[in-house]
């Protein structure tokens, strides 16, 4: 059988079953009745990108192994895997092993495109964040990176819906950067200083809330995220890291324009607008060009992946129409094949 990425057994068992291997982290074992009050256990699996779940039954004979497992456990799940219409991937005539260490080593760092993937969006990110003209705002990124760069690599950019996964924070804000680069020159009011600059710091506050462990693919809730949400938390943490390198600059920093008090002001208003609509969870609606540009910028990044992941995961309904992926708004449908010429 072929070693696989859970994403990589979907894709293919979308056109008929596969058998196929695949190394996993077990989420959590979780007891559970069928209608007939059976007993059986529902095991929920993670790789570094996607998510299934395994019924075992109180018959199969992995059952007392599997109800005892927990996030500790990591396994490698060989089976005959289909589509279900209802329950999504599933797996049949199953066998499951416990990983050795170089195994659940390899599967912590990511498949090799993803960490591909991630480690040159880092790069564009610590390369954009030099760019920035404003000394203020460029120290103030690199203050964040280093003293929480290695949790926000971590990070996922969603719990559900979009960059749902370790390191998708850094892939989502990554792109973000790069839209913002690319539309600059045709808009030439904006200030790319601090829209590069809001686009680091907009979600910052899901290191809290979308935290990964530092082993595993487990999404742990935070009792500070879970009371205060990501918005609060952005808008808090750039105030702290404002006053301490805004100290000790105080002497070098007094006679630049802007004023570091509208500096300021204009990034907590980026981060705080950034949902765009209070009834979304801003407290304030964006009323710069850059708080909107930023907005808008968000948006199209996290639905373009919600369409990407849709095409997936989302129950077929016909040729090239999938059902709908909440919250995008409708049935989803492929898209029209970019131009070619014909091989006839």
């Amino acid at each position: 059988m072929q070693l696989m990425t859970l994403s990589e057994i979907r894709r293919a068992a979308q056109s008929g079953p596969v058998s196929a291997k695949v190394h996993v982290q077990v989420e959590s074992a979780a007891p559970k009745l069928t209608r007939e009050q059976k007993p059986y256990c529902e095991l929920s699996l993670a790789d570094a990108c996607d998510r299934m779940t395994l019924r075992v039954w109180s018959d199969h004979p992995a059952y007392k192994a599997c109800s005892e497992m927990t996030a500790e456990n990591f396994v490698e799940l060989a089976a005959e895997f289909n589509t279900h219409s209802q329950y999504g991937l599933e797996a049949q005539k199953w066998t499951v092993r416990p990983l050795t260490e170089p195994e659940k080593k390899a599967l912590l760092e990511g498949p090799p495109d993803l960490r591909k993937k991630q480690a040159a969006d880092w790069e564009f990110l610590t390369q954009s964040l030099k760019s920035i003209s404003d000394p203020r705002l460029r120290l103030l990124c690199e203050t964040f990176m280093k003293e929480w760069g290695d949790r926000f690599r971590r990070t996922a950019a969603a719990r559900n819906y979009h960059h749902a996964r370790r390191g998708g924070l850094v892939e989502h804000t990554a792109q973000m950067m790069r839209v913002a680069v690319a539309i600059a020159p045709l808009y030439p009011q904006l200030n790319v200083d601090l829209l590069i600059a809001g686009i680091l710091f907009h979600d910052s506050g899901k290191l809290w809330e979308n935290q990964y462990s530092e082993s595993g693919f487990v999404m742990d809730y935070d009792e500070r995220g879970e009371l205060i949400g990501h918005i609060s938390i952005g808008l808090e943490l750039v105030n702290s890291l404002w006053r301490k390198v805004s100290v000790e600059n105080a002497g070098a920093w007094k006679n630049l324009l802007p004023a570091s008090e509208d500096v300021r002001l204009h990034l907590l208003h980026l981060i705080g607008a950034h949902h765009g609509e209070q009834q979304f969870g801003s407290p304030v609606d964006p009323k710069t060009p850059e708080a909107m540009a930023l907005h808008y910028i968000d948006n199209l990044d996290a639905r373009l992946e919600m369409f990407a992941a849709g095409y997936l995961t989302a129950k077929p309904l016909a040729e090239r129409i999938f059902d709908r992926v909440r919250p995008l708004p409708g049935k989803l449908v492929k898209s029209l094949v970019k131009f070619g010429s014909s091989d006839s």
